[in-house]
């Protein structure tokens, strides 16, 4: 069973699309499909400040 709370021990202003918990994590705070996440992250990097910017220009 894969631990959701290693997100405490991370970076909390960059996201590790590498990693699926990560990946629920911050999809879930910004209310997006982690694949719209994906994209953001693509498109402006890993910052967390550029993917909420980013995704609130919808």
């Amino acid at each position: 069973m894969e631990n959701t709370n290693k997100i405490s021990w991370t970076n909390g202003n960059l996201i590790n699309t590498s990693e699926n918990y990560e990946v629920e994590y911050w999809a879930n705070k910004f209310g997006v499909r982690p694949e719209r996440l994906k994209t953001a992250v693509r498109a402006v990097g890993n910052s967390t400040a550029a993917v909420a910017k980013f995704l609130s220009n919808k």
